[in-house]
């Protein structure tokens, strides 16, 4: 977080330095985390439980994680099984175009001079 001060006006200003203060305060009256956590832990096994059982490692969706549990499926970082392709050149049939990605550009060349992307299809 970043602020810029030199922007503020004086009333601005002094209310940013009050709750810059009372923020510092409530942090000061808190015990450590290591404190916290020493004594979440110590509970814990004297119920039974232990910390991985109780909060699993869910984010803060108070259900814990279980070996059941999926990611949800991306198509980001793998690549997609191959196509056939449904466009061709008549000027050159070994280059096609499966309709994917960025038109290739003896298409986009083509489509710019009024032809119809149709004309192209592979029957």
């Amino acid at each position: 977080m970043s602020i810029d001060i030199t922007r503020l006006s004086s009333k601005e200003l002094d209310a940013l330095i009050n709750q810059a203060r009372k923020r510092k305060t409530t942090l000061s009256k808190r015990k450590p985390i290591a404190v916290v956590r020493s004594k979440l832990t110590q509970l814990a096994k004297a119920e039974g439980y232990t910390i991985a059982e109780l909060f699993g490692g869910a984010a803060h969706g108070g259900k814990p994680a279980t070996s059941t549990t999926k990611a949800r499926k991306t198509t980001a970082g793998r690549k997609l099984g191959k196509v056939a392709a449904k466009y061709r050149n008549p000027a050159n049939p070994k280059e096609t175009w499966t309709g994917r990605g960025k038109q290739p550009r003896w298409l986009a060349s083509e489509t710019a001079t009024g032809r119809k992307l149709d004309d192209f299809l592979i029957k």
